[in-house]
């Protein structure tokens, strides 16, 4: 069977691989700048921190929409086009922003904007797997999951440290002028799609898809396992600022952005898992990261800073392995329709942002940062034990 796509001597390989890496770091660290923003809209607006942190809720709520109804378009119009449509179209609420006084105009600014983000995350996976040849096509995924860590580590240190320095609007000012980099990258060097077909399939037929994955348990316990692992990873960057802020650590918000670099292991986490996975079973490689996740977050804990920072980068580097992992799972659980399993993925994965953000706020102010990571580490070591129950019995049911 002849494979098709572009090899990775091809110079095509490349500049899919730059485009899409480069249109993933600026959407990352567009969605993730408004993280360590909380605490500085907190005191700037006088807002609680629930309220706070509704910038990165909103947007996440939107972009879930934005998946969904992105990838139905793209699968009919092909992926070029939203790839690039969702850069410029992120970088306008941007410029708005600018220009507002009122933190209610941010929150409907960033709504506005998780749902244009989702232009690249809908399409591109879908891309890769139609215009890279079969035998080269792994490493430009765990490239461009990659670019999704560096893009959260980049969006994280700039808002951090320019905030506390400067003002938050130069960090979004230079995000944006970034932005607009990227866009013109992209639009002269992502080539054309060779090998798209357009869907025949109708709008409901892809609903009823995603209703078929959803009575499958084992599909369903991979989905809340993207949300576990979000709620945990999220939760804790999310409310590690107002921790650090407070002794014996009483770090400055420039001081912490710095600790934003621990991301760099979570770039190394998807292409050691891909490695890894070849060497012991799946299963086995994502249970580690998880155990590794739950043990970089109980280090937070810990009174030394090196211990914590230490924590940080081994919860990066499981966290990211999980993940990579997780969505491969649901690729070859999905016994067909695996692009709408994958998109299910995403939104799970994407409840978990939002929850992380926002939904456990109250667990944080109520029993501090003690019983927030004591529930959330019990939480998911729980869910592991539960995962891989489950997904004994299913292979055992599937090899008799």
């Amino acid at each position: 069977m002849e494979t098709k796509g572009y090899h990775i001597n091809e110079m095509g390989y490349w500049r899919v691989v730059a485009s899409l890496g480069l249109a993933s770091t600026f959407i990352f660290a567009t969605f993730y700048a408004f993280q360590p923003l909380i605490p500085v809209f907190e005191k700037e607006f006088a807002i609680s921190v629930t309220y706070s942190s509704l910038t990165m809720s909103l947007a996440t709520l939107s972009l879930i929409l934005g998946l969904i109804v992105l990838g139905f378009l793209s699968d009919r119009n092909g992926r070029v086009l939203f790839i690039k449509l969702s850069i410029l179209l992120s970088i306008i609420p941007f410029l708005v922003m600018l220009f507002v006084e009122k933190y209610w105009m941010i929150s409907i600014l960033r709504l506005i904007q998780g749902f244009t983000l989702a232009g690249v995350p809908a399409a591109s996976l879908a891309y890769i797997g139609e215009e890279i040849d079969s035998k080269v096509r792994n490493l430009a995924t765990s490239i461009y999951i990659s670019t999704n860590a560096l893009g959260g580590m980049i969006g994280r240190f700039l808002a951090g440290y320019l905030s506390e320095n400067y003002s938050w609007q130069l960090a979004i000012t230079i995000i944006t002028i970034f932005g607009f980099g990227v866009f013109l990258f992209v639009l002269i060097a992502l080539p054309r799609s060779k090998h798209f077909v357009p869907s025949s399939v109708s709008f409901w037929e892809d609903i009823r898809g995603f209703g078929f994955h959803l009575k499958n348990p084992n599909l369903l316990v991979l989905f809340g396992l993207g949300i576990v692992l979000q709620v945990t990873f999220t939760g804790t960057w999310t409310y590690l600022p107002f921790q650090l802020a407070e002794p014996p650590f009483s770090m400055s918000l420039d001081s912490i952005s710095f600790l934003y670099f621990a991301y760099a292991f979570g770039i190394l986490g998807a292409p050691i898992a891909s490695w890894l996975s070849n060497k012991f079973t799946l299963d086995k490689v994502r249970t580690t990261a998880i155990c590794l996740l739950s043990f970089g977050v109980l280090c937070t804990l810990h009174s030394s800073l090196f211990i914590v920072l230490l924590g940080l980068c081994v919860i990066c580097f499981g966290f990211f392995t999980a993940h990579s992992l997780t969505a491969a799972s649901v690729g070859k659980t999905a016994t067909h329709l695996k692009g709408s399993a994958s998109s299910l993925y995403l939104v799970s994965y994407y409840i978990g942002v939002a929850s992380g953000s926002t939904l456990v706020a109250p667990i944080y102010n109520n029993l501090g940062w003690k019983g927030f990571i004591l529930i959330t580490v019990t939480t998911t070591i729980s869910y592991l034990i539960f995962l891989n129950f489950s997904l004994k019995r299913f292979h055992q049911k599937h090899s008799v």
